[in-house]
């Protein structure tokens, strides 16, 4: 087959990395790529916002699946652009994609269907938005509706970080993605991700994972696009596994198959494991990053396949097998980030690092000059690893990190630390 992957992250990476490995391509691009992906596939210069250069390059190079990484042009309808082109792509429709486009589309779902989450009010001015935190108090959530990279949540732990963050969103800190907001319910307990392959009608659960999403170790610092990632977690037992399933995951396919906006593609439910149950905290509508790593990492199945069961409304005649290793993942980002960080640095030892055993290096945000690989993003490095444990493989994956010369770079040195600390208590 020939297969386009959109994107330029360490998620596409990953995903470049596993689509590779199957017998059934013939020929991989990336648009528009980076380093990393280059090693499994030609990357082209596309600008993926340009949905009719996509069509006429996939038409010209006899495309047969389009693979959409990132969240925004799924948001922006190049599913729909490419399928009405006769193109086969993965990835939800755009209206389906108001999952995670528009936080207060998915908290009507919710409403609607019976979805356990947390309280809430939309709000389309700060007035509103300031009365309404301030007849809850705090501590509350505020959320840009709209896409904002990762960075448009709030965790507001006194009354004036959530009137700060109203004011900043609707000043214009995230654009039209903060025209209004969503103002939370604070949800107490363990984070989790979960993640189900969806046909519109079936969905197959993948395996578990965790990700961190706070900058600084012990969870400190603001949220991220993500620092790190671990899979599985010993926190989704058989029994919170098959409730957020039948609680979660089945009622919101079902619900948009009702609505008339089935979904297809994978869906990325973000889980609070409360003191009365699972509670969605949020609806993403593409694999998790750096969540998607570990997943390949440790999915044994061939993942073309799985992609073309969901695009084909096929997922009943289908399963999913796993490797039974642990695996960990622990993103290198620039100093500064998620704030003003520089690019250019020069990162050297990864070909040392990567002799680690169990170890994979993802490229996130790095680019190549005179032979020398340059950080050229906040987050640039996933250095991933396997074990026969969580204990192993983070050990495998900070041995490697310690290989790298990159003085402009940090990470978090506690990546798993929960599931690492229940193993010991386990052991």
């Amino acid at each position: 087959m020939h297969i386009l992957l959109l994107g330029s992250g360490g998620r596409e990476h990953a995903l470049a990395w596993k689509i590779a490995g199957s017998p059934l391509l013939t020929k991989l691009w990336c648009a528009p790529g980076n380093v990393g992906i280059a090693r499994e596939a030609e990357c082209v210069a596309l600008d993926v916002a340009n949905h009719a250069a996509v069509i006429e390059f996939c038409k010209a190079n006899g495309i047969e699946l389009v693979v959409v990484g990132p969240e925004t042009p799924l948001a922006a309808g190049i599913v729909d652009d490419l399928e009405n082109a006769g193109i086969k792509a993965f990835g939800p429709s755009k209206k389906a994609a108001q999952l995670e486009a528009s936080k207060g589309f998915t908290k009507a779902l919710c409403s609607e269907f019976n979805i356990p989450t947390g309280a809430y009010r939309r709000c389309t001015s700060a007035a509103e938005a300031l009365d309404y935190v301030r007849a809850q108090g705090a501590p509350i959530v505020v959320k840009a509706d709209g896409l904002a990279a990762g960075k448009g949540v709030v965790v507001a732990k006194t009354l004036a970080e959530a009137e700060a963050a109203i004011a900043m969103m609707f000043d214009g800190a995230f654009g039209a993605a903060g025209a209004e907001v969503v103002i939370e319910e604070f949800l107490e307990g363990r984070e989790v991700s979960f993640f189900a392959l969806c046909d519109g009608e079936t969905a197959i659960p993948l395996a578990s994972a965790q990700d961190h999403k706070r900058v600084f170790d012990h969870d400190q610092g603001p949220n991220t696009g993500g620092m790190g990632a671990y899979s599985p977690t010993p926190f989704v037992t058989p029994e919170v596994h098959d409730e957020i399933m039948s609680r979660i995951i089945l009622p919101a396919v079902a619900g948009m198959r009702a609505r008339g906006t089935p979904f297809h593609g994978v869906l990325y439910a973000g889980v609070m494991l409360t003191k009365a149950g699972p509670k969605l905290f949020e609806f993403n509508v593409r694999f998790g990053d750096p969540e998607c790593q570990v997943l390949m990492l440790r999915m044994m199945s061939d993942i073309v396949p799985a992609f073309l069961a969901v695009c084909d409304g096929e997922l009943k005649h289908f399963d999913l097998r796993w490797y039974p290793q642990a695996a960990v993942t622990v993103v290198m980002a620039a100093k500064g980030y998620p704030g003003d960080y520089k690019k250019g640095s020069r990162i050297e030892g990864l070909d040392d690092a990567a002799k680690v055993e169990g170890v994979e290096i993802f490229h996130a945000g790095t680019t190549e000059k005179d032979g020398s690989i340059l950080a050229n993003g906040g987050r640039v490095l996933n250095v991933c690893a396997l074990g026969e444990t969580i204990t192993e493989a983070q050990a495998r994956a900070y041995q490697a990190i310690d290989r790298i010369k990159w003085p402009d770079g940090f990470c978090r040195r506690d990546i798993a630390w929960q599931a690492v600390e229940q193993e010991r208590v386990g052991s």
